[in-house]
């Protein structure tokens, strides 16, 4: 990306409903673009960032076994109508339209039912199973109250995996292997070490379930910990016989906000048994499929990384996710050049900063965008064949030589 040529521009102020910093940050530094309160577009900074969290979402589920698929956000009332969660009374986040030929059609909010009903056409036999299916996809939801930028939308990117089994052993056995999935995918985002397994209520899936929250001073979540954090639990399920299970008492546990990026559920056959998912198994008597089902919000992850890793000057993007590994700053007409010649052929990974402005505006916005490496090129550095590189996170400045700057690690 050359800075010149985009037409994007960093604001001064961000949009003043934007409360939380990070939002603030991601607004401000040409990151996204609000739509309408809950609902945001993705500039080009942006969308790198998303499609990075995506790759590695990607990368990790498709090492335990899982296969992508892509399915269409319309959603068809009957399927609902069957599992009762298409009345509005009872699940009210829908966003419905109507059809110009009559009828009426659902926007899909997840995609229990519809992966389902689609599994009936490829499930018949025990030999067909397990099946582990994922997609990430944009969801919708009629939230009453959208808040923290892109961390609660009402129309937001999420990955929901979902996994069909013939027993509970088979089921559990994924279950844990998802857990250890979920774990490398926080870690990799660079919030491994602030984000922990939480049980939870499993809302309008199931009784119980464990959601991944990460601590944050703008989370919607209050969650209760213990001393060493190996039991967390969200408030909604702070009740003696939970916490009898769980081996703590009430005087142990310590509260702080949180936001959930992601949660995992058995659903055993709560959307199986209406929608008559079987299968046939060794002794030929029908079985139904055992499901359960894992989400993580792809874009809600973006904010929470936004919020966490942030200073009072801008973003600090984690390396595995930042859009752009190196920001590269020329200084004077032969700084320029160099500069040129330095980012020919490693596009991919520099974002060249060549606009007409003092080198100070691009320091800020070099700060403001968050890329984890500020590379400087004038006649002081090259007076010595060096660039200065500057660390986005730690603040540590060194000069090294021009020729390595894409062969030393940092």
């Amino acid at each position: 990306m050359r800075l010149s040529k985009t037409f994007v521009k960093t604001l001064r102020t961000a949009p003043k409903e934007e409360t939380a910093r990070g939002a603030a940050f991601l607004s401000r530094a040409g990151y996204i673009h609000k739509e309408l309160a809950g609902v945001y577009d993705y500039l080009p900074l942006g969308l790198k960032v998303l499609e990075r969290i995506k790759t590695i979402i990607r990368e990790e589920l498709n090492a335990i076994g899982c296969e992508e698929v892509l399915m269409s956000s319309l959603q068809n009332p009957e399927l609902w109508q069957k599992t009762d969660r298409w009345d509005i009374e009872k699940m009210d986040i829908w966003f419905r339209t109507q059809l110009a030929a009559g009828g009426e059609l659902g926007l899909a909010p997840t995609h229990e039912e519809p992966i389902t009903e689609m599994m009936k056409t490829y499930i018949s036999s025990y030999k067909d199973l397990p099946v582990y299916a994922y997609q990430i996809q944009t969801k919708f939801r009629n939230e009453l109250r959208a808040k923290s930028g892109i961390m609660r939308g009402r129309e937001f990117i999420m990955k929901d995996l979902y996994s069909f089994s013939r027993t509970l052993e088979e089921h559990e056995k994924f279950y844990h292997q998802v857990e250890a999935a979920y774990r490398k995918i926080f870690d990799r985002l660079g919030i491994g070490d602030s984000t922990y397994e939480a049980f939870a209520s499993g809302g309008v899936f199931a009784k119980y379930s464990h959601e991944y929250q990460t601590f944050v001073e703008v989370g919607e979540d209050t969650v209760y910990y213990n001393e060493d954090k190996s039991v967390v639990l969200n408030e909604e399920v702070l009740q003696d016989d939970v916490l009898e299970m769980l081996g703590v008492k009430r005087e142990e546990l310590k509260s702080t906000r949180a936001a959930e990026v992601g949660n995992i559920f058995t659903l055993k056959d709560k959307y199986s048994g209406p929608l008559e998912l079987k299968f046939t198994d060794e002794k030929g008597e029908r079985q139904t499929v055992l499901m359960g089902c894992y989400g993580i919000g792809v874009s809600r992850v973006m904010g929470v990384i936004a919020e966490k890793c942030c200073d009072d000057k801008g973003l600090v993007w984690p390396d595995g996710v930042a859009p752009y590994k190196y920001y590269l700053i020329g200084i004077g007409e032969t700084g320029m050049k160099q500069a040129e010649e330095l980012y020919r052929g490693h596009e991919a990974e520099v974002l060249l900063d060549d606009r007409d402005l003092r080198p100070g505006e691009k320091f800020a916005d070099a700060e403001l965008m968050g890329i984890p490496y500020r590379v400087v090129i004038s006649d002081k550095t090259l007076a010595e064949d060096k660039v200065e590189i500057v660390n986005r996170k730690t603040g540590e400045n060194r000069l090294i030589p021009k020729a390595q700057l894409y062969t030393t690690q940092f």
